[in-house]
């Protein structure tokens, strides 16, 4: 059996894409079909919290994938795009001997964060297996030769037409983008930010002057933790430069990132005390930045990332 860092190695044998589609949002989250029989066959125990007990039928051969709920995470940010980030951790056998092939470590670390685009690639039918899964969540994936990446496949022995087994436990969930309530706020001279039903924020900024001093202005108040600056927060950002209106900084072209607040007193200024679920519009004069001009920046609040295991 091959333990981290195999077990996260096969995810990163795909190339991960720039941009991605979105899924519905929470409200319009539908759960698969869960499949009973799926259960008789792979009889999974043991808490979620610890490596499963996974008990296979084998030989087992699916011609479709499918998936069951073991266990319904509590209530909490559910996956429901593939843009999103989480931390997973799994196991996943072979259909012919029933063996684990490949498994990562349990060990309670929630740093080790991924994307689901980069999961899907390796494991495509994931997408819809954990479909509304929350922190928490176990559910059991049945896969169908060829319902794993070639080269992941053939880097762990799984064989061409050989079925597999996974279970995927669900650590922790990330926001996608900002799902808080649209705040009011007044001023006039300002950019104005617009939004893609997907929620990727774009500027309009004005022909006047950026102003002197730093302004914030929440935009979007989130119901989540609050931002203390004690621990990274993972965003996704956009920055525009003022006089010229360039994109400086656009992280929805790729993944979000966590940043550190502490000791940076503009982003102190901006984000401590904010909600996850928020997304915040900063202007940052030149004076205050270190830059040739203002720029504007638009935070969508994800989530707080753990402390490293070494703090």
């Amino acid at each position: 059996m091959r333990k981290i860092p195999a077990a996260l190695a096969i995810l990163g044998l795909a190339t991960v894409g720039l941009a991605g589609c979105s899924l519905p949002g929470s409200s319009d989250c539908t759960p698969p079909a869960s499949d009973a029989e799926l259960l008789d066959v792979a009889a999974v125990s043991g808490p979620v919290e610890e490596a499963p007990e996974v008990e296979l039928y084998t030989p087992y051969h699916a011609t479709e994938g499918s998936s069951a709920t073991v266990e319904q995470g509590d209530e909490g940010t559910a996956i429901t795009r593939d843009d999103q980030q989480v931390v997973i951790d799994f196991t996943l056998l072979s259909g012919e001997t029933g063996e684990t092939l490949v498994a990562t470590p349990y060990s309670g670390d929630l740093t080790n964060v991924l994307g689901m685009e980069q999961i899907t690639q390796t494991f495509p039918t994931w997408s819809d297996a954990l479909q509304c899964a929350s922190a928490g969540s176990r559910v059991v994936v049945s896969m169908a030769p060829g319902d794993i990446e070639a080269e992941a496949a053939a880097s762990i022995g799984l064989a061409e037409d050989e079925s597999a087994v996974a279970v995927v436990d669900v650590r922790k969930v990330y926001l996608g983008a900002a799902d808080g309530a649209n705040q009011f706020n007044s001023g006039t001279g300002l950019p104005t930010v617009v939004r893609t039903p997907d929620g990727q924020p774009g500027l309009i900024i004005p022909s006047g002057t950026a102003p002197t001093d730093v302004v914030v202005q929440t935009l979007k108040k989130g119901d989540g933790e609050v931002v203390t600056g004690d621990v990274p927060v993972r965003v996704h950002v956009l920055g525009v430069s003022w006089d010229d209106q360039e994109i400086v900084k656009n992280t929805w072209d790729a993944q979000p990132e966590p940043i550190a607040i502490a000791g940076d007193p503009v982003l102190s200024e901006a984000l401590v005390g904010q909600t996850v679920g928020s997304q915040v519009m900063v202007v940052v004069p030149a004076e205050a930045g270190g830059t040739e001009q203002a720029t504007v920046f638009v935070f969508d609040i994800l989530g707080l990332d753990p402390a490293s295991p070494q703090q």
